[in-house]
């Protein structure tokens, strides 16, 4: 497994496929270093078990946050150590109050122009001392070099301090993976659906069905054509994987 070049991750890790999981408060990682993060759930989990190129993107973050309620259970089930989700929205939230207090910048790379406008009009109330860059790539299931190299400039012409990249996983996390050396960007985010969460198209679980430990619930109501294969088909799937892993180290353990 490539190791990140930064320390951020435990070295305790939610075994079945090497992934570092972090562990720690948002407050905790060091934001000096240049860095790729990434969330994890039980979806792009079991994605990841079919699809190599992204495995190792996942693998390659220097942070990885458990964003999901089942990767906390698997952890807590698998290594007895307790730990916190940390959704995409909290990441994004936390990253834009830091740049609000410096006058930081942020570009958002992905979705589309309308979306894109609604987030800079909601920042420019929520955040007035964030300054706001995006760019709309083309909506394809595969960007071509011209494509890569436009997305690329369009950031490096401005060097912002974040760089939110939305463009649903895993086509988001093999793309920043792939390009982050090329990329001028202190911090480089993978944030897929918070793109839409913040600009409204798209409406997020509120903090009650949150705090429930529900949401995945409630999306999976409100869009049962898209959502149910990520909690119905791949939900008892990653089930399996932890049972098995499970009984692989109690098996390891009376040995």
């Amino acid at each position: 497994m490539k190791q990140a070049p930064t320390s951020q991750m435990s070295p305790n890790t939610l075994s079945l496929l090497n992934f570092s999981i972090y562990r720690k408060d948002l407050h905790q990682i060091d934001w000096s270093k240049k860095m790729l993060i990434n969330t994890i759930n039980q979806y792009s989990f079991c994605i990841a078990q079919e699809d190599g190129a992204f495995k190792k993107a996942l693998q390659g973050s220097d942070v990885l946050l458990p964003d999901g309620m089942a990767i906390v259970a698997a952890e807590r089930l698998l290594t007895n150590t307790k730990i916190t989700k940390i959704a995409g929205a909290q990441l994004h939230d936390f990253l834009l109050n830091r740049l609000n207090q410096t006058g930081g910048s942020c570009f958002y790379l992905g979705a589309s122009e309308t979306t894109l406008e609604a987030i800079k009009n909601r920042i420019k109330i929520e955040f007035p001392n964030v300054v706001v860059y995006n760019y709309s790539p083309p909506f394809k299931a595969f960007f071509s070099e011209i494509d890569n190299r436009k997305m690329i400039a369009a950031v490096n012409a401005i060097v912002p301090d974040v760089l939110f990249i939305g463009m649903t996983a895993p086509k988001q996390e093999k793309w920043a993976f792939e390009h982050k050396a090329l990329l001028q960007a202190q911090t480089i985010c993978s944030i897929g659906a918070v793109f839409d969460f913040y600009a409204g198209t798209v409406k997020r679980p509120s903090d009650f069905w949150i705090q429930l430990r529900l949401e995945w619930f409630i999306r999976l109501i409100k869009e049962p054509q898209r959502m149910w294969k990520r909690y119905l088909y791949y939900g008892p799937i990653f089930i399996g994987y932890v049972l098995r892993e499970k009984v692989s180290l109690l098996l390891k353990w009376v040995k």
